[in-house]
């Protein structure tokens, strides 16, 4: 007999499936219109990016605040193919999100997803994720907070997709993303991550198809755990994110080789 417990975690998923597919079919219809309107809007598109990021709309009000964001924008960087492989598989790599809650640490898994961390290297080194909002924070049977996207919207990426990896790391035992577990997001398709990944704060009950690639500091920890504990705002009926209520931009990323 399934308990009420079990049946809440069931329809978290499956929300959260379909919060992915909506976001999906969105990004499709968004590749068709802008493939006519790019020209025009351009412009207008770029300086929305712009204004968003640095917290300028006016319903970035309704956040709590963690602290300023550093000054500039983010880059409209997109690239065509997955970049070529040039981090050592062998060595140890950590990424740094220094966001305006804190510093975010962790280490990436390098072995197991070579794929995964020779992306995030590549793009941290090009400032993709520099001055990107996190976009998505959830709390009610999975606990997650998502970041990565340009856009701050969950349809933004870096223009390529990588393939999954480390699908069945021993970390993911009973369909549990454990807390301090760092994972791609996807569309709910095989190889569709582009940019975005989550943060668990808690454990979260999801199927094995988002690639695990790094596991937070402790330190790490009691940021996302602070930016967790001021919730989440209500659903926007445009994109289907449940926003972060605390106002967290990721200043700047970097990966470090040791």
């Amino acid at each position: 007999m399934v308990s009420q417990e079990q049946r809440r975690r069931q329809l978290a998923r499956e929300k959260f499936l379909r919060q992915q597919q909506r976001r999906a079919q969105a990004r499709n219809r968004a590749r068709v219109r802008s493939s006519v309107i790019a020209s025009v809007l351009g412009l207008a598109v770029a300086g929305g990016l712009v204004l968003y990021t640095t917290g300028v709309f006016a319903g970035d009000n309704k956040e709590a605040a963690c602290g300023t964001p550093a000054s500039g924008s983010v880059k409209p960087l997109q690239w065509k193919t997955e970049p070529a492989m040039t981090i050592d598989k062998s060595a140890k790599y950590t990424m740094k999100l220094s966001t305006t809650c804190g510093d975010i640490d962790f280490e990436m898994k390098t072995a197991a997803a070579p794929h995964t961390v020779n992306s995030f290297d590549f793009l941290a080194g090009q400032g993709f994720f520099d001055h990107t909002k996190c976009h998505r924070l959830t709390d009610q049977g999975i606990y997650v907070l998502q970041c990565g996207d340009p856009k701050g919207t969950g349809m933004g990426g870096p223009g390529y997709t990588i393939p999954d990896e480390n699908l069945k790391d021993k970390s993911l035992k009973g369909n549990v993303y454990p807390a301090g577990t760092v994972a791609m997001a996807n569309i709910g398709k095989p190889h569709t991550g582009g940019s975005q990944f989550f943060l668990v704060y808690q454990d979260s009950q999801l199927p094995p198809m988002y690639t695990p690639f790094g596991t937070i500091s402790d330190d790490g920890m009691k940021v996302l755990k602070k930016i967790a504990a001021q919730g989440a705002q209500p659903q926007d009926p445009t994109t289907g994110n449940t926003a972060p209520k605390a106002n967290v931009v990721i200043n700047k990323a970097t990966v470090t080789k040791s």
